[in-house]
């Protein structure tokens, strides 16, 4: 019986004449291919994939040429598909799709961009991918019974870029990797630039003094030997680029700079050879210099703007202490963490992951997620987010989140999402960056064409510096780098953009939609008065029966009631209506007069105050009276709106007298209330039919509707989960001065982009003609195609700017107001406490 190979299965004719030792055994291997793949995933240290692959490999004179490298990372991304190791880059999502995040390298510019997320949409199963051409990420929505996560992870592979799963260590080593290979290259060009050009200088001054032949060719063949490695060392990220997008059908702007590049170093080998009058080693040499000090630039104002991204992920501690069943506690990654589990987190440590407080009371710094630099006071019962810090006491936490599942982690894609986002004005940079690149291409055919019959011995530095001098980076930098700089600052600031639209779309918001509760309001509900309806019920009874149910919602309301032991089964939560359940043999409701007891013709005690009632079996029992207190940045922040010409509405669910009171202190004009999650969508949409841009502001799960249909949608940090996701911002600090910072940023960045676009437009309108008449030396283009560059990067900076008032640096912020305590008298009223 003959042996199979241990790498591919095949069967093995014979002896075997090859081993790879695996996991310290030779195992026998049917040709020298398959032995050096198995050998590199040896030495990788990914042993572990002939333990849970699911089939054989392919041999490896048969995997597509790959090499020896390719194959050791298809070898690795067939680990991926493993539903353990993919929790720590991938989310399940509601539909059962899946959410995943790679870390790409290779990517260099915009037509990296479209050509990653062209290729991976038209695969199978891939619903959505978005690429960050800030960070080098790509984000993908892929059904599982589709395809697989190393199927996905192979296509990036097969168009010429790697992919990894995104991890933070793993990101920034790659930054580092390409900050160190940018250095290289960049001291290999500028040590070859200034050689290159002491010798030009001699080659110059003799052709002045009619240098002898020989020294004129020894001189020449020094030049060329120095610039040799500045083209096939320094210059090779725009050759390998170049190559791959012509591959790939879709010429970036790398192709232009690798024909200039190239054809000047080949025309100066052969001028050299021959002998002929013009060699262009000089320029060679310096343009490969101005090109990558100017990308260099680029890359380090790159990691700059990504850095608020990457600090969020950086907030988690390296290890937590996990408390066992006895009470003892052992240190362990906060990656071995699962719901469920006990934590301890003493004072000045970070929290590990989401989590409700057990025992403990203390301060928790939560600045680097809200950019509210005043800690918040947190107790039993109270939830905390993972990478804030606990600043005052040891507090013991129940998990209920960990991994991609935390705030933290959602508010990190929330962010990355805004960066990669492109409105209009980025997308149509973009292909007109791609129809650029191939009408330079043909121009530079033209013009050579033309010189070549007018001055021959011109038309190739000619041809040079016009395909230099029109390289479209600044163009194809000019929006994205704006979008990061300023999604990154105001994200510090507390205000998190999650769709690209927000700040093209806000200057253009002509109403400011408010919703009430948890908005305009702080949220924190009290019970301001309890009056007993059926009187042969107790009054706690009827307040634990109103908690219990209260328990079950999401809503502000219910954390104005007390905690309850009671069970209560069947609950249904009706969406802007209340809570039914069944305790016992009765089926209690809590909610809105009409919900509780449909079919009872209540009278509100009064129209002042927000009533909630309480009925068994349809029957009134109670009337809890809520209250709310106004946030005290309201009142400034809606003046300050009306001033920029913006009508602000107030649209509630709750009752009108409360509606028309909190309008009338805010001094708003219109104001509705009782207004149902359909009642607020059809105003919106009659307001956009009439030509109005809405800015749509509210936080409950009633207010899903209206955020998704607005023009625009902020939620408050506050809100529901699937109000969040349904927004396109989130007010993470929960002040709504934040929302004036937007507004000021908004038209500050459309107008950077619009200022960066037109530079880089006019620059090469300018640049095209005067390389085309020969009024440009290759060298004279490279530096203004680079110069160009770093004019839109250090525009877009400027985003990141504190906006500043009679000289002076504005600093805004919110005091922590602990929540009263609240306690029902023997009258009905409510007693309030400081707790």
């Amino acid at each position: 019986m003959s042996e199979r190979c241990y790498h591919c299965h095949l069967p093995i004719t014979g002896e075997p004449k090859f081993f790879a030792e695996i996991e310290g055994v030779q195992q026998p291997m049917c040709c020298p291919g398959c032995q050096a793949v198995a050998t590199a995933i040896a030495a990788s240290g990914l042993d572990n994939y002939y333990q849970y692959r699911t089939q054989p490999a392919q041999q490896a004179e048969d995997n597509l040429q790959l090499t020896a490298e390719g194959s050791v990372l298809l070898a690795e991304y067939q680990l991926y598909d493993r539903d353990d190791l993919q929790s720590s880059f991938t989310r399940t999502l509601s539909d059962n799709n899946r959410e995943t995040k790679l870390l790409i390298e290779g990517i260099t510019c915009s037509a990296c961009v479209w050509l990653l997320e062209h290729h991976l949409s038209q695969l199978e199963g891939v619903e959505s991918v978005s690429v960050n051409l800030t960070q080098h990420t790509a984000t993908l929505t892929w059904n599982p019974e589709e395809t697989k996560i190393s199927e996905l992870m192979a296509a990036v592979l097969f168009v010429g870029y790697k992919a990894h799963p995104w991890r933070q260590e793993k990101q920034t080593a790659l930054l580092e990797q390409e900050n160190r290979r940018f250095i290289r290259q960049l001291a290999v060009a500028g040590i070859g630039a200034m050689q290159v050009m002491m010798y030009a200088i001699a080659l110059y001054a003799g052709g002045m003094q009619d240098m002898e032949v020989e020294y004129r060719d020894f001189i020449r063949w020094i030049s060329a030997l120095i610039a040799t490695p500045v083209v096939f060392y320094a210059a090779r990220p725009f050759f390998s680029a170049a190559w791959r997008d012509l591959k790939n059908l879709h010429p970036g702007m790398d192709v232009p700079v690798s024909l200039a590049i190239g054809g000047a170093y080949v025309a100066s080998i052969w001028g050299t050879i021959v002998g002929s009058a013009d060699v262009y080693f000089d320029s060679v040499s310096m343009f490969t210099f101005f090109l990558l000090t100017g990308r260099y630039l680029e890359m380090r104002a790159r990691h700059k703007t990504s850095h608020s991204s990457r600090s969020l992920h950086q907030l988690l501690p390296e290890s937590c202490f996990k408390v066992k069943d006895d009470g003892s506690c052992e240190r362990v990654p906060p990656a071995d963490l699962q719901p469920g589990d006990k934590i301890r987190v003493l004072p000045g440590d970070s929290i590990p992951a989401d989590g409700s407080i057990i025992h403990g009371t203390s301060s928790i710094n939560e600045s680097a997620l809200t950019g509210e630099h005043l800690p918040v006071v947190r107790r039993p019962g109270d939830t905390v987010t993972a990478g804030t810090i606990n600043t005052e006491n040891a507090l013991d936490i129940r998990v209920t989140q960990v991994g991609q599942s935390t705030r933290l982690s959602a508010i990190a894609r929330l962010l990355e999402q805004a960066q990669s986002d492109k409105p209009a004005i980025a997308r149509m940079a973009d292909r007109i960056a791609s129809y650029f690149v191939s009408a330079v291409l043909i121009f530079a055919v033209a013009i050579y064409v033309f010189w070549y019959q007018t001055k021959p011995d011109d038309a190739f530095w000619i041809v040079l510096s016009v395909l230099v001098a029109t390289c479209p980076c600044a163009l194809s930098l000019a929006t994205p780098t704006a979008l990061t700089v300023v999604t990154g600052y105001l994200q510090s600031k507390g205000f998190l953009i999650s769709h690209g639209h927000v700040l093209e779309g806000l200057p253009q918001v002509t109403h400011v939609i408010f919703d009430k509760t948890g908005t305009l309001t702080r949220g924190e509900l009290n019970i301001r008065e309890m009056k007993i309806i059926n009187a042969e019920m107790d009054k706690q009874a009827l307040l634990d029966i109103a908690a219990a149910l209260e328990s079950h919602s999401e809503h502000p309301i219910a954390k104005a009631f007390p905690s309850s032991t009671l069970e209560v089964k069947d609950v249904r939560n009706i969406t802007a209506q209340g809570l039914e359940g069944k305790i016992g043999d009765n089926i209690w409701r809590i909610g809105k007069p009409s919900f509780a007891s449909p079919n009872t013709t209540a009278t509100l005690p009064d129209i002042d105050t927000t009533w909630l009632m309480l009925s068994c079996n349809q029957q009134p029992q109670a009337w809890f009276g809520m209250d709310d207190t106004i946030r005290p940045e309201a009142a400034g922040v809606i003046s300050k709106l009306q001033k920029r010409g913006l009508k602000v509405d107030l649209l509630s669910g709750d009752n009108l007298g409360v509606v028309n009171r909190v309008a009338g202190e805010l001094n708003i004009d219109s104001s509705r209330g009782m207004a149902s999650p359909d009642d607020k969508l059809d105003y919106v949409r009659q307001l956009q039919e009439t030509g109005a841009r809405v800015l749509m502001v509210g936080d409950g799960i009633n207010d899903i509707p209206v955020l998704a249909g607005a023009d625009i949608s902020v939620a408050m940090n506050t809100a529901s989960d699937l109000a969040c996701t349904h927004a396109d911002a989130l007010l993470m600090a929960g002040d709504l001065n934040r929302l004036l910072d937007a507004f000021d940023k908004a038209v500050q960045t459309n107008r950077i982009i619009h200022e960066n676009t037109v530079w880089a437009i006019c620059y090469n309108l300018l640049a095209l003609p005067l390389a085309a008449m020969g009024l440009l030396a290759p060298w004279m283009a490279a530096i203004g195609m680079s110069a160009s560059s770093l004019v839109v990067v250090g525009n877009a900076l400027r985003l990141s700017n504190t906006k500043r008032e009679n000289g002076k640096r504005v600093i805004t912020s919110t005091t922590e107001v602990e929540k009263p305590t609240n306690s029902i008298g023997t009258d009905g009223a409510v007693e309030k406490g400081t707790g």
